[in-house]
């Protein structure tokens, strides 16, 4: 491998390590579903996470390289929409919720990680720019430069959400049902403010 190839891969991991530690419903839905089901959920939502990314890449391929002010502007009227709604959902949930350790398959997690995906505005706009152009300039050279830069990225957030998920399942057996509605609250407030930032941004 050449160290061209080499630096696409470890560019792919320093980007996409960058872009999973800022806070974002992906975390919150990680930190919300590992306090129920354990460490193995971060996986799992990565691997819903993966699968937008791979149609995401499979239209960069097929030429869909838009970067517009309307594209930019539908995107976020939809996504930050979105994420207001499930803010708001959880908010109401958190009224009357108990902590019950178990929950759902792993079924649930990846389906997770696809709608905390498609719905965060941040996301598609960062696809549509940044990770579109990384993709294109791989491409340039060779395929196996655009495909390591995705499994680069993909390393990067197994990494990240897996540690997300362990240090969060690790506080469930201490975690109450005071506790347990307040964190819901925290994460209902965050996809709320996070989905106005984005409305915000197009109708101001």
């Amino acid at each position: 491998m050449s160290p061209t190839l080499i630096e696409f891969l470890a560019f792919g991991f320093s980007i996409g390590l960058t872009g999973a530690a800022v806070p974002g419903p992906m975390l919150f839905a990680t930190i919300n579903a590992s306090l129920r089901r354990g460490w193995t959920t971060g996986p799992e939502i990565v691997i819903g996470h993966a699968l937008v990314e791979v149609a995401v890449c499979a239209l960069i391929v097929l030429g869909f390289t838009i970067a517009t002010d309307a594209v930019f502007r539908i995107v976020s009227i939809a996504g930050g929409g979105a994420l207001v709604v499930f803010g708001a959902m959880t908010l109401n949930s958190s009224k009357d919720a108990t902590f019950d350790v178990g929950g759902s398959g792993a079924g649930g997690a990846v389906t997770a990680g696809v709608l905390t995906s498609v719905s965060n505005p941040y996301f598609l706009i960062w696809w549509l720019t940044i990770g579109n152009a990384m993709v294109m300039d791989g491409l340039a050279i060779n395929v196996t430069a655009a495909v390591l830069f995705v499994i680069g990225h993909w390393i990067a957030d197994l990494a990240w959400y897996t540690l997300v998920s362990v240090s969060s399942s690790r506080g469930k057996r201490a975690m109450s049902d005071r506790t347990y509605r307040r964190m819901l609250v925290g994460c209902g407030g965050f996809l709320v403010c996070f989905g106005m930032y984005y409305l915000a941004g197009v109708f101001v």
